[in-house]
């Protein structure tokens, strides 16, 4: 039998409302610039550039109610708050009228992003990685079975600072919706039960610090609340 050369770390995994069960995380894809809004404030026309993907590690994973350490090496510490999609399906070249057969259940996720090391990045043509797939960068709230709330497409999604309003949308401002997203990724990755999809964030991003309460969610869903402590 195998074994190996130390004690492997637990596998990530998120909380499933309703259930003992939880989810076991295979990976975590992102989409940026998915609502026209955050698009235009980030510099860039949502007419033409399209969303894209990128990724983080599965343990990248923070959930509901804790308190995480302000990441090192950044001084531009920004929220995203979005929908999650969780799948519980797999495939490649998934049609789009059969992309919701895929999904488990939706979440609450708050995307957080070390914007400063981000513009450095997009200056000069590197990869994001340091900027979003930091430890700690994935916060998720319960996942919600869509046996239970169905498949949102339209509804509320918020997040407050220390109850000061700053991010304000609807899921019905998606530029690619639900299963657009799905069918869209399965060309380029072969999608797996277990993998989360972060669906991308309305306008209003901004700065946090050592102290903040972050309180947001997506109607019908859930409510994310998380605090910044100092940094290590």
């Amino acid at each position: 039998m195998s074994q190996f050369v130390f004690s492997t770390p637990a596998w990530p995994s998120v909380e499933i409302s309703g259930l003992d069960a939880r989810f076991p995380v295979h990976r975590i894809y992102c989409v940026g610039r998915n609502y026209a809004a955050h698009a235009r404030e980030m510099g860039q026309d949502p007419e033409r550039e399209p969303p894209f993907f990128f990724m983080k590690p599965a343990d990248a994973i923070v959930e509901n109610h804790q308190t995480i350490v302000f990441p090192t090496r950044t001084g531009n510490l920004h929220h995203e708050i979005e929908m999650v999609v969780a799948l519980s399906g797999g495939g490649i070249n998934v049609r789009a009228d059969r992309a919701l057969d895929l999904v488990f259940g939706y979440a609450v996720g708050n995307d957080l992003t070390r914007r400063d090391l981000q513009s450095e990045a997009r200056d000069k043509g590197r990869p994001w990685a340091t900027a979003k797939a930091f430890d700690r960068s994935a916060i998720i709230s319960a996942i919600h079975p869509a046996s239970r709330i169905g498949h949102p497409n339209s509804g509320r999604i918020w997040l407050s600072v220390n109850d000061e309003p700053r991010q304000q949308g609807d899921l019905a401002d998606l530029i690619w919706s639900v299963p657009e997203i799905i069918a869209e990724l399965s060309t380029l990755f072969e999608l797996a039960p277990g993998d989360l999809i972060y669906t991308g964030t309305p306008s209003g991003v901004a700065a946090l610090k050592p102290g903040d309460r972050l309180e947001g969610g997506v109607e019908g869903i859930d409510t994310l609340i998380t605090t910044i402590g100092d940094s290590p």
